[in-house]
């Protein structure tokens, strides 16, 4: 990236490796202030505002207004009011309403700090303006000279506050990247300038806004390529090399979508460089080309063993649920052509008190309940268990051990967990690691690091796998099959009760409630399927169904409350759960 500072759809991206400031003055005098700065008048003239209309009085020239505003800026950096009007007389007239001239500083600040702001540098080089600072500490002290620029030049023109708040006034977050060739097939050689990754510092709160904030439809299987002999401009593209389950994926993404790029370090283990420096991916996925189209296929490019994906840039496509799941299909397509099954539902592993564990598995499609029974047996199952491991919170993978046993695994670090289906004030106490996206909307998310990532790929054994029925309103919370064919009907058909998580609405089914591989690939999943159900049984696997009731009106949080409630009843062995003793 030759550029210092860029802002696209909302996004401002700072190049350290080309400028960093280190003055007052030089923040004043940056190309990227004056940037920022052409990008508000911009803004309050189309906005037509009457700070615009106070300025456009005394300067209608909005190049000249720039220039004007950034001289007096930097003369009230050392100056007061009175003293730059002194020295520049044309500045009085900026100053003529005082109170306007301290709305248009609040309005600058609000305008930067509206947008979402990301430092990158680059680590093969150190140039000047990166001036041999560590990147961390870099960003700090950059947020520490926004913060002084801005109370230097209120404390200029009268306006002293008597409470300080030190909100995140630099950067959002912050990634280390590095020019590094890929070892790539020859039809992808039009990947190979887009740098990579190393390192991603968050700034928390991060709070990302997409323009969606629901996903909808499933992944459509094609026949050609759709990534060979498209062009890339690497200055706007980066790549995030991600550990999907025990795959690699490169994950292309455009900057103009860079918080789903940035959230992935919350769900997917950042690879190290170690681990694809001279390694093939099996999984490569491009978000946001802008090809004016609509695409959002994935291919199997049988020649090179990988399954690869290209989404478009489109607004209908700016939601992090487009970004997880097309990475989670490919892994899941990968997956079935290496004969092991992948599981839409979350696992956890169950250590009791008496030194016993449970490994648990609950199946569903989006929005059935597997995440808000599991939280719900964290805070019911206290007094009973020593320890309660998510192993993964979406999705998951049965494969064969040894002597064939069924052994599972995880795909994901994290959880993309509906905020609505929290215990109130979880999210808030896990401020200071979550990713929020589009808090003020329905279907508000988080993303949280939940679980190690050895933890992830680890073999665990399997004791009980149960299906999250939130439909039925009458029945047992926690009931079992007697037979494969007997679970096979209610697994395979995959009902659930949309509840506005996707786009679906009603009573709804897909095939083995994954529409993320298995529904594309319906023939080829279904024997592998019947093979692991009956492997299950005959291993004394305990298979049945969980009524979290999720889906029924006035359920949503009693519902998954009595099906943790039934599992632990269950693994416990008793009829009634004691509680946690009081703390004194």
């Amino acid at each position: 990236m030759a550029y210092k500072f860029n802002i696209t759809r909302g996004n401002a991206i700072l190049n350290f490796s080309e400028e960093f400031c280190q003055s007052r003055c030089q923040l004043i005098e940056s190309e990227s202030f004056a940037k920022v700065l052409e990008k508000y008048i911009k803004h309050i003239k189309r906005t037509d505002t009457t700070i615009y209309e106070y300025l456009h009085a005394i300067e209608e020239d909005d190049v000249d207004l720039l220039r004007d505003l950034r001289d007096v800026f930097k003369l009230l950096l050392v100056m007061s009011v009175e003293e730059v009007c002194a020295m520049r007389s044309q500045a009085k007239a900026y100053f003529k309403d005082r109170d306007m001239f301290i709305a248009l500083v609040e309005d600058i600040y609000l305008f930067w700090r509206r947008l979402q702001r990301y430092a990158i540098v680059f680590n093969e080089t150190k140039r000047a303006g990166y001036q041999n600072v560590q990147f961390a500490d870099a960003q700090s002290e950059f947020e520490e000279l926004v913060l002084e620029v801005y109370r230097s030049i209120q404390s200029a023109i009268g306006k002293k506050d008597k409470v300080l708040r030190q909100i995140t006034a630099g950067v959002n977050a912050g990634l280390a990247v590095t020019h590094m060739r890929p070892f790539l097939p020859y039809e992808y050689r039009n990947l190979d300038e887009i740098p990579f990754i190393e390192s991603v510092v968050i700034h928390p709160p991060f709070i990302a806004y997409s323009k969606r904030n629901k996903r909808d439809g499933v992944f459509p299987e094609i026949k050609t390529n759709p990534i060979e002999d498209k062009k890339f401009d690497a200055e706007s593209w980066l790549c995030y090399p991600a550990k999907v389950g025990d795959l690699l994926c490169f994950v292309y993404f455009n900057v103009k979508f860079m918080a789903q790029g940035v959230t992935l370090c919350n769900l997917f283990d950042l690879a190290d460089e170690s681990e694809y420096r001279n390694r093939k991916p099996d999984l490569i996925y491009v978000y946001g080309y802008e090809d004016g189209e609509m695409n959002q296929a994935f291919y199997q490019d049988e020649s090179n063993d990988m399954i690869v994906a290209l989404l478009s840039a489109s607004d209908d496509f700016d939601y992090f649920g487009y970004m997880k799941k097309m990475c989670l299909t490919l892994h899941n397509v990968q997956k079935i052509n290496h004969r092991e099954l992948p599981i839409h539902g979350a696992m956890v592993k169950m250590t009791l008190h008496n030194g016993e564990t449970k490994n648990i598995v609950v199946m569903g499609d989006s929005g059935a309940g597997k995440s808000e029974t599991i939280e719900q047996i964290k805070v019911i199952g206290a007094a009973y268990i020593t320890d309660l491991k998510t192993i993964y919170d979406d999705m998951g993978v049965l494969s064969l051990g040894d002597k064939g046993k069924v052994k599972t695994s995880g795909t994901e670090i994290g959880a993309f967990v509906r905020l609505d289906d929290l215990d109130a004030g979880y999210s808030f106490k896990e401020l200071d690691r979550s990713v929020f996206m589009n808090p003020d909307k329905v279907n508000a998310r988080i993303v949280i690091p939940i679980t190690d990532y050895k933890d992830v790929v680890a073999k665990h054994d399997v004791d009980l796998f149960l299906y999250a029925n939130n439909y039925d309103e009458d029945g047992e919370a926690l009931s079992f099959f007697d037979t494969p064919e007997e679970a096979l009907e209610v697994f395979r058909a995959g009902n659930r009760m949309a509840k506005g998580t996707t786009t679906e609405y009603g009573l709804v089914g897909s095939y083995f409630a994954n529409p993320f591989g298995p529904v594309q690939r319906r023939e080829q999943t279904e024997p592998i399927l019947q093979d692991y159900f009956k492997r299950m049984f005959k291993q004394g696997v305990k298979v049945g169904q969980l009524r979290t009731r999720l889906g029924i009106k006035g359920n949503e949080h009693q519902g998954p409350k009595d099906a943790a409630i039934a599992i632990l009843k269950y693994v416990t062995g008793e009829e009634e759960l004691k509680e946690l003793p009081v703390e004194e």
